[in-house]
């Protein structure tokens, strides 16, 4: 159990310096126990925290621990106040926040969508996409590398999924990033975060509704029509179903890609030698990229609820408590990987948990990979003094959805090629 010597953990109240760098604070409580419980909130179910890989590869793969508070899937927890009716709408129709068999019926349909072949036909794009974008930084002084590059990236390649018209960009990104300010993490700290959390929920159900309406019974080989043309032929997937995965993949697609390219732009400044490597490489390999998710993943914790009493790394978890997968200590573990705080591209590829696993492995990891790929090798090749030269980094302060809100690289437009 926990050392009187360290406070009970919790997801909040951290420092701008361990919010940057959180793998030291897990260190220190995974060190003592690979199971913590956090502090009592009164009504509120108890909270357990798990730090070590073995124990969080438990959680996220068991039947003993789910989405939803109970067996019942209609039941499932989502954490949004009932008085945000547009919002929660939304969330409740997330893949992440369902469990069997809603969440097996709308996984069978999204997969083809995300097929590899897919994906590999999607690198061109994908390729130009990172291109065009890199010619733009030319035309900048100082480079928010986020709001240039890291973050325009997947929102544009998502768009070309679900068949959004590029105009539509800067509009996808505003509310998407309207809707983040309501996740569990960042709520309360903000306290419009809900009212602007809210009226882009309301303008993206409006939008997606009229898209599935105009698209139903047309040809097409977008997201948004197969879905539609679904529904048409009997499908078990409601409209609130498509909105909300529309918006699931906008919102969650878009920020962990955008935070694992600046995090790992991040890696590389920290770590010219292996930024020099990988310059002198015919172009990045399956295990570089696996290792910058690895290092610093995008996604810090998961939620799940046990639906019976169990145990834990030796805690005993009673039925109902919230328990919360640390992928980011899990990822550092030394039980599981060696030297796990050094930044190691040759390092074998082994399981790392950054896209979670179990029946809610992340759906789009495949292209989540290519974009990464694709995009650090277009930032390598095009920014010969990508390393070098001022930064000014700003947070977000959320563990969960984690990276950098602002990457200001400083003169990097007068070295862009």
């Amino acid at each position: 159990m926990p050392s009187a010597t360290l406070p009970r953990f919790a997801l909040t109240g951290w420092s701008r310096e361990n919010i940057v760098n959180p793998y030291p604070v897990y260190q220190r409580y995974r060190e003592v126990a690979s199971v913590h419980r956090g502090e009592p909130g009164g009504d509120a179910p108890d909270t357990f925290y798990v730090f070590s890989y073995d124990e969080v590869v438990q959680v996220l793969s068991s039947n003993c621990f789910g989405r939803g508070r109970s067996l019942d899937a209609a039941k499932a927890s989502v954490p949004v106040p009932a008085e945000q009716k547009a919002l929660r709408a939304i969330v409740e129709n997330w893949l992440v926040f369902m469990d069997p068999p809603r969440h097996t019926e709308l996984r069978s349909l999204l997969n083809r969508s995300f097929s590899p072949r897919i994906v590999t036909e999607l690198r061109p794009r994908i390729a130009r996409i990172a291109q065009e974008l890199l010619s733009r930084l030319g035309q900048q002084v100082d480079v928010d590398l986020v709001e240039s590059f890291a973050a325009p990236l997947p929102i544009l390649v998502i768009s070309e999924l679900l068949g959004i018209p590029e105009e539509r960009r800067a509009w996808l990104r505003a509310n998407a990033l309207a809707l983040q300010e309501a996740s569990s993490s960042r709520a309360g700290r903000d306290v419009d975060g809900y009212a602007r959390a809210e009226v882009a929920a309301q303008e993206f159900t409006e939008y997606f509704r009229e898209q599935v309406r105009l698209r139903r019974g047309r040809a097409g080989g977008d997201l948004i029509t197969i879905l539609a043309n679904a529904q048409e032929r009997g499908a078990p997937v409601s409209l609130d179903a498509i909105v909300g995965t529309c918006v699931h993949l906008l919102t969650a697609g878009h920020e962990t890609t955008t935070n694992s390219l600046a995090k790992a732009v991040l890696a590389l400044r920290e770590h010219p030698a292996v930024l020099d490597e990988l310059r002198g490489a015919e172009g990045l390999t399956t295990d570089a990229v696996e290792e910058f998710l690895r290092y610093d993943p995008p996604v810090q914790a998961v939620t799940r609820w046990a639906h019976q009493d169990t145990t834990l790394g030796g805690c005993d978890i009673p039925r109902g408590s919230r328990v919360v997968a640390l992928l980011g200590s899990a990822n550092r573990d030394p039980a599981r990987f060696p030297s796990p705080d050094v930044l190691d591209v040759r390092r074998p590829a082994d399981r790392h948990l950054s896209f979670g696993l179990g029946i809610h492995y992340c759906l789009g990891a495949t292209l989540a990979r290519a974009e990464l790929e694709i995009g650090l090798q277009a930032l390598l090749d095009g920014v010969p003094t990508l390393g070098y030269g001022t930064q000014h980094v700003d947070y977000a302060d959320d563990l969960v959805f984690h990276g950098p809100s602002r990457l200001v690289l400083v003169n990097l437009g007068e070295r862009c090629t």
